[in-house]
């Protein structure tokens, strides 16, 4: 990076830096949905593998034969939602590219221990995102597939789902599992701060039951109550991490302090 007078960096060579951390982010995102876009056979057969009863997670949990039928109801819009899944398929393979650029541009100003700190929580929160849009991909989607697609409040009444509205919904509740997978991250920079402890996390326990049941069931809206558990067992299991992180985060500060 270019520098001005004296061998301190501008704020113009800041920005400078910053536009081609851009460029690049830009450049490897398309280049890897243009990738995606050319294995149109393999990118669907993956994003629509859950609306068949073959799907592995089906397979494991015994449920009965099934197949939800996809229609088109646009000119364009077939192309348009094999453009808008590929562009979401090459930002995610290149997440972790983009990741290492934007630390690269952030770490020169930061501290070693906060540099430390900051590979912390970014790995963490690449971790467990990707965790939560697995979960979704292989538990809560094909679930909520499964009871909404093939519900029917009369047999006169046949359910006609587009791919638009198939395509948005994995990609909105891929979206949400993976910020809500992100609360034992956000514990733990609240606990930094001072902000939480374990023992009020704890006290609020049943309190967080119920936001939690509130939350998966507006994730997955069924009436299934197998379906609500296991969306909400997660989520309940990463509140119970969050309570021992937040712990051990106390006691590690106090160690601190006392020295």
């Amino acid at each position: 990076m270019s520098v001005g007078e004296g061998g301190v960096a501008t704020f113009w060579d800041h920005l400078d830096e910053l536009r081609a951390c851009l460029i690049r982010i830009i450049v490897v995102t398309v280049v890897m949905a243009m990738v995606a876009f050319c294995m149109k056979d393999t990118l669907f057969a993956v994003v629509l593998a859950p609306r068949e009863g073959s799907f592995v997670t089906y397979r494991l949990l015994g449920t009965e034969p099934f197949a939800l039928h996809l229609m088109n109801t646009g000119l364009t819009e077939q192309f348009m939602i094999h453009m808008k899944t590929a562009l979401y398929a090459g930002l995610l393979t290149a997440s972790p590219y983009v990741l290492y650029v934007l630390f690269r541009f952030i770490s020169p100003a930061l501290y070693a221990d906060e540099r430390r700190y900051a590979v912390r929580i970014t790995l963490s929160s690449y971790v467990m995102f990707m965790a939560g849009t697995l979960l979704n991909y292989f538990l809560i989607f094909p679930l909520t597939v499964r009871f909404l697609g093939t519900y029917q409040v009369s047999p006169d009444v046949d359910n006609m789902l587009t791919i638009q509205s198939y395509i948005d919904t994995l990609i909105t509740m891929c979206l949400v599992m993976g910020v809500v997978f992100e609360l034992p991250v956000v514990s733990w920079l609240l606990a930094r701060m001072g902000l939480v402890d374990g023992e009020s996390m704890a006290r609020y326990r049943r309190h967080a039951v119920v936001a939690i049941l509130i939350v998966a069931a507006i994730i997955t809206p069924t009436t299934d109550i197998f379906t609500l558990f296991v969306v909400s067992l997660p989520i309940w299991l990463l509140y119970e991490l969050s309570i021992v992180i937040v712990r051990m985060t106390g006691r590690k500060k106090k160690q601190t302090t006392n020295r």
